[in-house]
């Protein structure tokens, strides 16, 4: 006989929960993760995205030999002194130490054409005198030398660029016609010159005339070319001067404008002449070391000189005002010395970068960033001339025969470390500042990129908005926690936290247009709200605490606040009326004079203080609400047993729920934190949006977040400005981290301190 086991006992099945709720909940699981993964990578790629558009900031430029070329020369010992090229290097042209302009394809080296340019400007070909120097000037598209008689020869060179119907480029060269302007009448060799010619044809050459017995000469002669409105008929006439040298010279440049003319002494000094009309002034000398001066150039704009000299110094010079409005000569920046003397420089056409050349070796640098962008042996020894390419992407270097043609890489040379976060001396200052400026009235002006007064600009906004926000919120939601009526409560937390929902831009347009020019009327009542409503807060409690408790207790707790807001609208009141007489008690009569006057701080309307009011406004909603929540989180056997006790409420407040609520109140004040930092609109409409470093509450700032949206349209694609503006979100977005994770570890320890309460 089978023996059966007995049963268990029956299932529940009331118990059991329903396999529809198992898989909904399931899969409202897998949404949540789903959707808490999509944002972290959303957030990663975010970061992703910014850090690869910043990377090319870091990008260290090259230069390379494109090619090495070897020129025929017609004439034995014969050299190439000046060499030029187009702006996309399709066409090369030379100038020679026997007087010829060799037309050279840039490819072969082969000698496409060569003029006799020094004997088509001789009046007599029988009578050739010799170059004595030679020299290219980029700026006017010349091919100079000096001659053995007294004489400067010009030669321009014209690059015809066309384009065929199927879009390819052809590039025509056209020498001359060329020019022997008479320097010295007495036919004495030109020992060193230095000459441009300007867009209508009126050219400056000065020269330094050999001495003989005599002291040395300069002698500048002006050309100027004049053309009839009505017949066209063009007319020239030449003005000449000459002024006595303190010694011999080792170098002559004059700038592009024809306003200023430098030369170099055996001795490393620096002579500077301004020029008018071809004119010199009175002369200025200054030293750079003893090392004799053996190049000189300016950066484009003519307001930077660099100077090289016998051993290797490389320097960048600015004309500085001084204290009685004249300018000197100042050396601002150093750059690491070459091994041998510098023998030739050439400006970039587009920016304050050059490059430099001794006998061995090749240098890019950057003035402004005061960077080292390159260095390498030069491709060609003893470099005699250097040319900087117009578009800035190459270059040419020529010595004897040959020619190197460089190709140059050099996207960003504007950005280091120092332009974006240490003081830089920029052209036309007296010092050495924090300058943000993108742009400016031409490409001569060079870009100021410094971050640090936008950084400083975003935490002086921070700081006055949280200067309002963090006591009205902390202590607002203290009392609306711990003291008001829970009927009162329900409705005042709905109303702040809709306060939060206002559209920042409303926010800021209202602070522009509305809240400043009135506050700029009454900033005295300001300090008088600040003396005058925490007097009569305190008179208010202490009138309400000296009430009889039989009539105080016929009103809810909380009915108080209905009292202190009364009050505190007749002190506004009171401060407003009182704002013009307190003015001219304390202030003369006008505080923004008084201000100027005593302090020397300019008054501007949209200011700090406007930013602080407005912003605050947008910010207490969120420090409010999360404190509100962290007071309330407190457990009431905590209050209750500390009022149990014997403490009172305010004791049981600062004591136990404050310390109790620290970790919550923190992450309020620092999420308000992140917030006042990342804040767009308001700083954009309420400030001037000056980018200055001054902690003056009564002028403007610019942060980083509305450097962003000013700049962003103006801001051409992939450029450095475009990639500077990814760098200011970067830094945001790293500011935001920082001041998350620290809240994060000082929320955690907090917590464990006082989890134990």
């Amino acid at each position: 006989m089978a023996i059966s086991s007995p049963a268990g006992p029956p299932r529940d099945r009331s118990l059991q929960t329903p396999r529809r709720r198992l898989i909904l909940d399931r899969l409202a699981r897998w949404i949540v993760s789903a959707g808490g993964l999509a944002i972290i990578v959303a957030i990663l790629g975010i970061l992703v995205f910014i850090l690869l558009e910043v990377w090319p900031l870091l990008r260290s430029p090259r230069v390379t030999v494109a090619r090495r070329l070897e020129v025929p020369l017609a004439a034995p010992g014969a050299q190439i002194g000046a060499v030029l090229s187009d702006e996309h290097r399709a066409a090369l042209a030379a100038l020679t130490t026997d007087g010829r302009v060799l037309t050279v394809d840039p490819d072969s080296g082969k000698v496409l054409k060569s003029d006799d340019v020094l004997g088509a400007g001789l009046p007599q070909p029988s009578a050739r005198p010799t170059l004595t120097e030679l020299k290219t000037q980029p700026e006017s598209r010349l091919l100079t030398a000096a001659t053995s008689d007294g004489r400067v020869l010009l030669v321009p060179v014209a690059f015809d660029i066309s384009f065929s119907d199927q879009g390819k480029r052809a590039t025509a060269t056209t020498v001359g016609p060329p020019e022997l302007l008479e320097v010295d009448l007495q036919g004495r060799a030109v020992r060193h010159f230095a000459a441009q010619v300007d867009g209508e044809g009126s050219a400056t050459v000065a020269a330094e005339i050999a001495a003989g017995e005599g002291p040395e000469t300069l002698a500048i002669v002006r050309r100027a070319t004049e053309e009839n409105a009505i017949t066209g008929e063009k007319t020239a006439s030449a003005i000449r001067h000459e002024a006595r040298l303190p010694g011999p010279l080792t170098t002559l440049y004059l700038d592009a404008a024809q306003k200023n003319l430098y030369g170099g002494t055996s001795d490393g000094e620096i002579l500077w002449w301004p020029l008018q009309d071809g004119e010199p002034g009175t002369v200025t000398t200054v030293s750079a070391g003893t090392s004799p001066i053996t190049a000189l150039t300016t950066l484009i704009g003519g307001r930077s000189l660099v100077v090289g000299q016998q051993d290797g110094s490389l320097s960048v010079w600015l004309q500085v005002r001084q204290a009685d409005d004249s300018f000197r000569l100042t050396r601002v920046r150093d750059f690491p010395r070459h091994p041998g003397a510098i023998r030739a420089l050439a400006a970039s056409p587009r920016d304050k970068g050059f490059l430099a050349a001794d006998d061995q070796r090749l240098g890019l640098y950057y003035s402004t960033s005061h960077r080292t962008l390159w260095e390498g042996t030069a491709p060609v020894a003893g470099a005699a001339s250097l040319f900087y390419a117009p578009k800035a992407d190459g270059g040419l270097v020529a010595a004897g025969d040959r020619i190197a043609s460089l190709d140059v890489v050099n996207p960003h040379p504007e950005v280091s470390w120092r332009t974006l976060f240490g003081k830089v001396w920029y052209e036309g200052y007296d010092h050495p500042d924090y300058v943000w400026q993108s742009s400016g009235a031409s490409d001569d002006v060079e870009p100021k990129l410094s971050l640090t007064p936008l950084l400083a600009g975003t935490l002086k906004g921070t700081f006055y908005s949280l200067l309002l926000a963090i006591p009205l919120g902390v202590f607002g939601a203290m009392y609306a926690s711990q003291f008001m009526h829970p009927a009162f409560k329900r409705i005042l937390k709905p109303l702040i936290e809709i306060m939060a929902s206002l559209p920042s831009v409303v926010l800021g347009f209202l602070a522009g247009l509305w809240l400043a020019p009135r506050l700029e009327k009454t900033v005295p009542s300001l300090a008088l709200m600040a003396l005058i409503l925490p007097l009569f807060v305190l008179l208010a409690g202490f009138a309400w605490k000296s009430l009889p408790r039989a009539f105080r207790n016929r009103f809810p707790l909380g009915s108080e606040v209905f009292l202190f807001v009364v009050v505190l609208a007749l002190g506004i009141w009171l401060c407003l009326s009182l704002s013009k007489p307190f003015e001219q008690l304390a202030f003369g009569g006008n505080f923004q004079s008084w201000l100027l006057t005593t302090t020397g701080l300019p008054f501007d309307q949209r200011n700090a203080v406007v930013v602080g009011l407005a912003m605050g406004f947008a910010v207490i909603p969120i420090i409010f609400a999360i404190a509100e929540d962290a007071f309330s989180n407190v457990p009431g056997n905590l209050v209750a047993g500390s009022l149990a006790l014997g403490a009172d409420r305010w004791q049981t407040v600062t004591r136990v729920v404050l310390p109790t609520a620290s970790p919550g109140i923190f992450s309020a004040i620092m999420i308000g934190f992140g917030r006042a930092v990342g804040e767009t609109m308001i700083v954009l409409m309420a400030t001037g949006n000056t980018p200055i470093m001054e902690w003056n509450p009564f002028n403007g700032f610019r942060t980083l977040s509305a450097n962003i949206a000013v700049e962003i349209p103006e801001a051409p694609h992939g450029g450095t400005l475009y990639r500077m503006l990814f760098l200011a979100g970067l830094l945001l977005f790293l500011i935001t981290f920082v001041i998350n994770t620290v809240a994060e570890l000082v929320r955690q320890r907090l917590r464990e301190r006082y989890q134990q309460l």
